[in-house]
């Protein structure tokens, strides 16, 4: 259903509005310089998220098909059809309307959504996650639907376009450097499977800036003596492959993603999903790239932000999204944060990063490495500290409660105890991310060495890609399989019990550092094998 268009004589009766739950916007961090009403004839464009007609109490244990997602998870034909109706018969243009994502697309001028949903959006400037200055829609408050849709709609993104993630990455000069990998380098030093290259899976990687020239891949493969992978762009919400020639700012870390997936499943097929830096953007992202057809074995997602700075309605609509993409078999991995266990926060209390803190991502820590290049042999592997803005994410979160498979996982603390009622433990497992022990890549022309906890999500993301084309079979959730062994040392890691990131520190078995552990490949594909 797309492309539909408004009636020539909308009902221009006031419909009685009702407020949506969850929508509460706080002021943008540092916001300044109004610069007034934005104009009320530009055109914009809003994501209206619909309810379940079945709730999804736990992900399917095997992969589900699209349709029978839309058949039992997504929205309901009377409730895409009354939400269609609605909003059309208000003059709004219905750009697409999906019942599998349970989505509706709308367009109309900032005077009519405005009025549809009862607020007001300014123009101004204000901090972005990243700590730059950007310019961009605002609004504060709740919204208002239609008290017919009251229930139907669950969220309305899109409106306000502040930016709402930062990428987890941190660039050095190549000479600044004391050690350092390639990918492969580590695919040996975290025993990826041999014989597995990731042929046959598609990995997805998400991207909320910057872009990527086909030189610098070439230069940087053929450096590797690896042929260039098949790598693709695909643009969602008017995003683009747009690279800025800032190998410190986004470019860095789409080239980072891209390459260590491609070094480490250079037969897997990339595919990479542009969108803008907005809670709409990210969102139909996430579901371009887990709905797409072939579906990916893992989406990497290497952006993230402190969760209390999404909206309530956000934060469901993303974690309903990955809990979609695991019901389609698709893993998704995330970042755990690179600002320690306050996440970058400046209120003094911990925070755990979204989405890694979804229950249905598979959340990635960081460590700091030392190892042999030539035999494969760790050394030495801790908890990656080198300050409260340089150190991996990990704690509890305060929104999503305990899942059943980390249930009696108990928690390691430094300065204090873990919080008297933890949600959900971050992360599960983790990889190098220290940029002292990083990554060599190249950006924008220049050899340089990136750590992060992003640089971790695609490290994950190619091993899945790897344990699915061995084992012929395809995850999801994988979760439940890796926390099998409950607060033991878990079979399939290296167990990190060195260090903390700042209220936290590691432990035997899951620590809200390291999480289970980094991986030793071999022995997670005997612990696939031996499940299946």
């Amino acid at each position: 259903m797309s492309n539909q268009n408004s009636p020539e004589t909308p009902n221009q009766e006031e419909p009685r509005k009702v407020p949506l739950p969850g929508s509460e916007r706080e002021p943008a961090p540092g916001a300044r310089d109004i610069l007034g009403l934005v104009d009320p004839a530009r055109r914009i464009e809003a994501t209206v998220v619909l309810r379940r007609q079945e709730e999804m109490t736990e992900v399917p244990s095997s992969p589900i098909s699209k349709d029978e997602l839309a058949s039992r998870y997504g929205a309901s034909s009377d409730d895409l059809d009354l939400a269609v109706r609605t909003f059309a018969g208000l003059g709004l243009d219905i750009a697409d309307a999906d019942a599998a994502s349970r989505r509706i697309r709308l367009e109309g001028t900032v005077e009519q959504l405005s009025s549809v949903f009862g607020t007001s959006l300014d123009e101004l400037t204000s901090r972005a996650p990243d700590g730059n200055t950007v310019t961009h829609r605002h609004r504060t408050g709740g919204l208002h639907i239609p008290e017919v849709l009251d229930g139907v709609v669950v969220a309305v993104l899109g409106l306000d376009d502040r930016p709402q993630a930062r990428a987890q990455f941190h660039a050095i000069p190549l000479a600044a450097t004391g050690t350092s990998y390639t990918p492969p380098q580590l695919g040996m030093i975290y025993n990826f499977p041999s014989d597995t290259d990731g042929s046959g899976q598609v990995v997805a990687i998400l991207e909320l800036g910057g872009g990527f020239g086909q030189a610098d891949l070439d230069a940087y493969f053929l450096g590797l003596g690896i042929p260039t992978p098949d790598i693709s762009a695909v643009g969602v919400d008017g995003g683009a492959n747009q690279p800025g020639q800032d190998p410190s700012g986004a470019d860095g870390e789409v080239l980072l993603d891209i390459e260590v997936v491609g070094a480490l499943a250079p037969k897997a097929s990339i595919v990479v999903y542009f969108a803008p830096n907005t809670d709409a953007g990210f969102l139909d992202a996430i579901i371009a790239a887990s709905h797409a057809s072939p579906a990916p074995a893992a989406i990497s997602i290497s952006w993230g932000q402190s969760e209390d700075a999404w909206t309530a309605q956000a934060r469901t609509a993303f974690d309903q999204a990955m809990a979609d993409a695991a019901a389609l078999g698709v893993t998704v991995t995330a970042a755990a944060g690179d600002n320690g266990s306050a996440d970058g926060v400046t209120d003094h209390r911990d925070h755990a990063d979204f989405p890694a803190s979804s229950p249905h991502v598979l959340a990635c820590g960081g460590t700091r490495l030392t190892a042999d290049v030539q035999t494969g042999a760790i050394s030495s592997e801790t908890v990656w500290n080198d300050g409260p803005n340089s150190a991996t994410g990990g704690g509890y979160s305060d929104v999503f409660p305990v899942p059943s498979w980390q249930s009696g996982v108990a928690g390691h603390a430094k300065h204090k105890p873990a919080p008297r009622n933890p949600g959900r433990g971050v992360p599960d497992v983790c990889g190098v991310a220290d940029p002292q022990t990083g990554y060599r890549v190249r950006v924008d022309g220049k050899d340089m060495v990136i750590g992060g906890t992003s640089a971790v999500a695609p490290l994950w993301a190619a091993l899945i890609a790897r344990l699915a084309q061995a084992s012929n079979r395809r995850f999801g959730l994988i979760q439940p399989l890796l926390y099998q062994n409950g607060t033991h040392p878990a079979s399939g890691f290296h167990d990190i019990t060195v260090g903390s990131n700042g209220s936290y520190r590691a432990g035997v078995g899951w620590d809200p550092c390291t999480g289970l552990g980094s991986p030793d490949g071999k022995a997670l594909l005997q612990l696939v094998q031996s499940a299946s």
